[in-house]
């Protein structure tokens, strides 16, 4: 039986939801390994819209981030509230600002964030199961939070300082990456890399990001 990868999603486009190219790579690399996607996303507001063209917030428009999750997922994707840990192996959270706005308010209050209660549930479970977990690009911030103060994960988001730092005060461990490669903490069955923190181009995102598949299906028991 294939094997089954929670994928939390958190909206469609780099600035507001889920990074568009990190998501379908994640995909992509879980398919060709012989595992099955299991998509899911909160069912809630985003933070705010963002003009992708322009860059800019899109005032007076709502969007919610389970409805634009779905665009990515094919419309195959559940309400993260009804999933638990027995639906999935493995659970990865790809990056883009959404895993920072709407799955958590880290882009906002940085250390002193707080976390989307059935995301933070998740992640609990998940360590608890001893089952294997993976985040991308800026996706750590939210382990960081929801593990830091008990696990101590060793975690990378690339090596931007400043937000290193404040993983650090979340209770974390930083380690510095190149973006083609992957940080393993073996005793919290934890993968993460940079992507697009780092990334010039969609082939340097996808190195890391297929490395990071590959850590997180291997430690499946």
């Amino acid at each position: 039986m294939a094997k089954k990868i929670g994928v939390i999603l958190s909206g469609c486009g780099v600035y507001d939801g889920s990074e568009i190219h990190e998501t379908v790579i994640t995909l992509l690399a879980i398919d060709r390994a012989g595992a099955e996607a299991v998509c899911m996303a909160p069912n809630i507001d985003q933070m705010h819209v963002i003009n992708h063209l322009a860059g800019e917030p899109a005032e007076g428009e709502k969007r919610n981030v389970l409805v634009e999750s779905a665009r990515i997922a094919r419309g195959n994707i559940k309400d993260i509230a009804t999933v638990t840990v027995a639906d999935f192996d493995a659970l990865i959270l790809p990056g883009g600002f959404g895993a920072a706005k709407n799955l958590c308010d880290f882009a906002v209050n940085g250390p002193d964030c707080s976390v989307n209660p059935d995301v933070a549930r998740l992640l609990k479970e998940t360590v608890a199961a001893k089952k294997p977990l993976a985040a991308i690009c800026i996706a750590p911030a939210l382990l960081a939070k929801v593990l830091g103060p008990i696990n101590s994960p060793v975690l990378t988001i690339g090596t931007d300082q400043g937000t290193a730092e404040a993983l650090n005060k979340m209770g974390a461990k930083h380690v510095d990456c190149p973006v083609k490669e992957a940080v393993v903490d073996r005793q919290n069955r934890i993968v993460s890399s940079p992507a697009y923190m780092l990334a010039g181009s969609i082939s340097e995102a996808a190195a890391g990001i297929e490395k990071t598949v590959q850590e997180l299906i291997a430690m499946i028991e």
